[in-house]
């Protein structure tokens, strides 16, 4: 093992629901050091250019350049959709993985039908980024994609079993069902959180969770590369964020699934 396999994993996402993904590469790859960074000040991305999408991205992944790390992982389906073409020609070649490319991936290697749903925020159903890779592998796909923003704020607020997010669910999944889904890829990171209600509610359809698909994903291209670590008893976590606004840390430690012992306040631009 030479001193690169030691570096750190980068993962970065505009805001806290990127920690979905850090908690998937956890249990996934539990020696792995990992630096995080939210750019909780400036989210969400949803609403801003590709331009500014583009500008924002290109700062975190230089801040994460500098702290040594050996892959990017893109945990922000926005920045995926978006600035994913320019961190891959930035990165060079180190590893660079995204929850879009997994978790298309993952919704061809599970559906029967070939009848592949998505559920997603306004920008990423809107930039077709999801149909777009599951086309260039199968272009008799059926593809049908959803925007469901409202599950944002209903899963930052906690109410992962709430009948408000229940029928909010049920109302987002309904044109989704009538084509006769079999697959359904979570393509915005606060989705996972609610695969229990979303299990209950499209009973039969194959539930694609993007954080451990893309954890999964990391894991093959660490191995293809020679970058795992495999002696590190006591792995290092550290999350960077650009603001820490009321209840992040209650959020964040949802998300994350334990405790966030050091949060390091930097600001980038």
């Amino acid at each position: 093992m030479n001193n690169t396999n030691q570096c750190p994993i980068g993962v970065f996402d505009s805001g806290v629901g990127g920690l979905t993904n850090v908690r998937a590469l956890m249990e996934r790859l539990p020696m792995e050091n990992i630096v995080y960074f939210g750019d909780t000040a400036r989210v969400p991305y949803g609403t801003k250019s590709r331009a500014t999408i583009e500008t924002f991205s290109m700062q975190i992944v230089d801040f994460l350049l500098e702290h040594d790390v050996k892959a990017l992982v893109i945990a922000c389906n926005t920045i995926a959709a978006t600035a994913g073409q320019r961190i891959r020609q930035k990165a060079g070649n180190m590893p660079v993985l995204d929850v879009i490319s997994a978790g298309a991936q993952a919704a061809l290697a599970t559906t029967r039908n070939n009848k592949i749903g998505i559920i997603a925020t306004n920008t990423t159903v809107n930039s077709n980024a999801y149909a777009r890779a599951i086309h260039s592998q199968n272009s008799a796909t059926l593809v049908r994609t959803q925007a469901a923003p409202l599950l944002v704020p209903l899963v930052e607020e906690g109410w992962l079993d709430h009948e408000v997010t229940r029928l909010t669910v049920r109302e987002y999944l309904k044109p989704l069902l009538v084509d006769n889904i079999d697959t359904l890829v979570l393509g915005c990171t606060h989705f996972p959180l609610l695969k229990p209600l979303i299990g209950q509610e499209a009973p039969g359809v194959a539930l694609v969770d993007s954080a451990i698909t893309t954890a999964e994903a990391t894991a093959q291209a660490l191995s293809a590369a020679g970058l795992l670590n495999s002696e590190n008893p006591a792995p290092d976590c550290r999350f960077y964020v650009s603001d820490i606004p009321l209840r992040f840390r209650t959020i964040g430690e949802r998300f994350l699934g334990r405790s966030m012992e050091q949060i390091e306040m930097v600001t980038l631009g």
